[in-house]
Parts: C-alpha cells; structure tokens; sequence
C-alpha cells in the first residue's frame, strides 16, 4: 500500500514558510478569491491575470495544501497506478509511469504507484484506496475477464481505467493492445520464412489478453496450414529459468518447433537461451517472432523478429481515460486499442 510519512518541520526545513494563497495575494495585490480562481484557470478571471498569478506562483513554489483542497471539494487530486511489481518486467513499469506522468504534469493531479505483491489478493490495494478515499481515479493493469476490481470500483462509483479489457459486459475506460492481431501477424511473418510448426509462448492464463493471443495465434494457424507444437506448461509469468529449461527440452525433441511466437521480451531471451542450450541455432533452425517495448532485443540477439508495443501511450492513454471520466466524460467514449506495428527484423 502506498504510505507517505511526512515529518514534522518538512514544510519550513529550510527556514522558510510554506507559500499560500495569501502569500501569492500579497506578492500579486489580489484578492484571495482571485488568486483561488486564477490558479484553477476560471474563465471569469482575465487571461493576462492568470498568467500572472500563475507564474508568481511557480516563482515562489506554491503547491496546494492537499488536506486543504480535501476538505474543500472533497477530492485528493491523486491518480493510483495499482501494479504487481513481481510481474512487471523490462521497461513495462518506467515507461507506464512516464505516460500517465506526462499527461498530468499541467493538471492538478500527481501520482501515487500503489504496489501489491503476489501473495496478495489483488483486490486488497484496490478496496484499501477506495475506503481510505486515498485517491480520485486508479489504473489497474493484469486485468481478468471477469475482473472482480473493476466490478468492486464500479459499484463504489470510482473512476478507473483498466490496462487491458474485461469481458463482463460492463462499460468502462481502458486501453489495449490488440493482441489477436500481434499473435496472428507473427504467425504470417513465419509461416512466409517457411516455419510450419510454430509454439506460443502465452500470456498469464486468467487473463483477459491470454484469451486474445492464444485466438489469434490459432486462427492464423488455420489460416496458413502450419501447426501448434504444444508449450502448455509456460507462460511468460514465470521465472526465466523456468523458461530456459522448458524450452531447451522442448527443443531437444525430434518433433520441435521451427517458430516461436512470444508474447513478452524477457520471456524471449529465455526462450533464445534454451534454444541455444539444445545446441541451435537462432535464424537457421529456428525463428522467434516477439513482442517488445524498447529496443533491447536486437541488441541482444540480431536474428530476432520484432513487434513494438507501446506502454509510453498505454500510460498516457489510461491517464486520459481516468481523467475524462473524473471530469464527466462518458465511459464508454474513453476507450483505446493500440494495433500492433508490422514485425521488424534486424536493420542494422
């Protein structure tokens, strides 16, 4: 759970008072209410007005009391990000933050990351901000199809956005990356270099994305005549070694496949070292096509088909959504799907 301890003495540990509205009605000659308004771009107040005010304002380091503006208007001006950090890997964690932080750095709102760990019910960060009243909107990601926070913030009336869609028939902001589509191009990509016989290496089974990726990756199957070499016993949750010892027996078999499609970078380079511990060759015998979010993997391994996946625009995107609907936008119209790009070799 997310817990600030603030000491006492912080606000003036440098030996002066923390700025406040009065102070920036001093410095400015207006009126509190003015200066009230001016900060919150009221169009009642004049343009030139509130630039000024505005510009004092960042001059002097003014920042609202949140206690203050909590019991004014009974908001927080807070955006949780609820993240399993044991399963976020790479770049997911770093380049969410930086998106949603993007979009809000001009708004009133600041972000909180509430993290949980596996041992957790992921329910618990969620009901614990929402009872607590510890912020105005959260984003969840690793969302279910029958996502039992999703229902739990809808109930309570708490705007929220959803890294990934549900399958409930409730209506409610979110963004995605149309997985289908990934799995079912990586199929295509391999199946024009010839690949026949292709493994999946798959999503989280309860989630929502699983499903997608796994139809996906089975209607192009059918689409081009190649065939699913079974993999059932990993998925990208778990450890990489776990996956580096699967893959090399996988691949030590007579029947092994020629393509792999992987559903998340860190996975890949364990799937690329079990294939290298059965002693082969990747590009030659056989091709992974993988998702990726920056540019590590060509730098790891050249022969590695790629397709980029976003989460710098899935954060901004959610920080959208959940803000719309702070602001009275219709959830509905608060919903994105990201298409994957087209799969890149290595170009040097």
């Amino acid at each position: 759970m997310d817990r600030r301890v603030t000491k006492k003495g912080d606000d003036d540990a440098s030996g002066k008072e923390r700025p406040t509205l009065k102070t920036l009605a001093f410095m400015t000659g207006l009126g509190v209410t003015t200066v009230s308004r001016a900060l919150k771009d009221a169009p009642e107040i004049g343009a030139e007005t509130r630039r000024r005010v505005q510009l004092v304002a960042k001059q002097i380091g003014y920042r609202p009391n949140r206690a203050g503006v909590r019991l004014r208007t009974g908001k927080t001006n807070v955006i949780s990000l609820v993240l399993n950090t044991e399963h976020e890997l790479m770049s997911f964690v770093s380049d969410i933050i930086y998106g949603v932080t993007e979009v809000i750095a001009d708004t009133p709102y600041h972000l909180i990351v509430t993290p949980y760990s596996r041992s957790q019910d992921p329910l618990d960060p969620v009901r614990y901000l929402v009872e607590t009243g510890s912020a105005d909107g959260v984003i969840i990601s690793r969302t279910q199809p029958n996502d039992p926070r999703a229902r739990y913030m809808l109930e309570h009336g708490i705007p929220f956005a959803t890294h990934g869609r549900t399958d409930m028939g409730l209506v409610h902001p979110y963004h995605d990356f149309d997985n289908y589509a990934f799995a079912g191009e990586a199929v295509r990509y391999l199946a024009g270099r010839g690949r026949n016989r292709l493994a999946l290496v798959t999503p989280p089974v309860g989630l929502t994305y699983y499903r997608h990726t796994v139809n996906g990756f089975a209607d192009a199957l059918s689409e081009v005549g190649a065939s699913e070499v079974p993999f059932n016993t990993v998925s990208i949750d778990q450890s990489i070694e776990q996956i580096r010892m699967r893959t090399a027996q996988l691949m030590r078999r007579k029947d092994r496949p020629d393509g792999f499609v992987s559903s998340a970078a860190a996975a890949t380079l364990a799937v690329v070292a079990g294939i290298e511990d059965a002693g082969l060759k990747l590009g030659r015998d056989v091709d992974v096509v993988s998702k990726q979010s920056s540019e590590l993997l060509h730098l790891f391994r050249r022969e590695l088909l790629v397709v980029n996946e976003n989460f710098r625009l899935a954060g901004s995107e959610l920080a959208r959504a959940v803000l719309g609907w702070i602001g009275g936008a219709d959830p509905g119209t608060l919903q994105s799907l990201s298409t994957p790009s087209e799969v890149l070799p290595y170009r040097g």
